[in-house]
């Protein structure tokens, strides 16, 4: 059960109910994750809003869900992996090897997408402060400036949702259960 209550279209604050009516809309359901960012009708409209931003930056869609998955692995979100990894098969079409790779945080089969995980986690783990050689090491894959700074961009996504997630203890909702994930103990 989760910590903080679920909103909905009807019980949430006036200011988050668009976003959840546009959610039920889009996806025949409310994410838990929107439920629980409706308490602060600034929290949903930042996620959306970031979420949405993030959409057209220069990543690939692969690449944006190498950084959301290895985010979420790492920060311990159970939740968001598993969302994650149905945006990865549903809209993505990435190959099982690659999301089960990113879910087992094992390397991933693919150099490129590699640097990318290894670069975020370098990001997460040294709270931007990346050493020379990982920044390098990322550059040598093939990514710039650019990109760099749009890892931070997609960290920053995450960590909004996967903080939220952990603090809430939301519950998966049932349309994400065949894509559950629970972190290494």
């Amino acid at each position: 059960m989760s910590r903080l209550t679920l909103q909905t279209p009807e019980t949430a604050p006036e200011g988050s109910r668009p976003y959840l009516a546009q959610a039920r809309a889009r996806n025949g359901f409310i994410p838990n994750l929107l439920g629980v960012l409706a308490n602060a009708p600034t929290a949903i409209e930042t996620y959306l809003t970031v979420g949405e931003i993030n959409g057209r930056s220069s990543f690939t869609l692969a690449e944006r869900e190498v950084v959301q998955i290895t985010a979420a692995t790492n920060h311990g979100c159970a939740f968001c992996v598993a969302g994650h990894t149905a945006i990865a098969y549903k809209q993505g079409k990435l190959p099982v090897e690659l999301v089960e790779a990113l879910r087992e945080q094992t390397p991933l089969p693919d150099d490129r997408l590699e640097a990318l995980a290894a670069f975020t986690r370098a990001v997460i783990r040294r709270r931007g402060a990346v050493d020379d050689a990982e920044l390098q090491a990322f550059r040598a894959a093939g990514y710039g400036d650019q990109q760099v700074v749009e890892v931070i961009l997609g960290v920053a996504l995450a960590t909004l949702c996967n903080f939220s997630n952990s603090l809430a203890g939301t519950e998966l909702n049932p349309e994400l259960a065949a894509y559950r994930w629970q972190p290494k103990a």
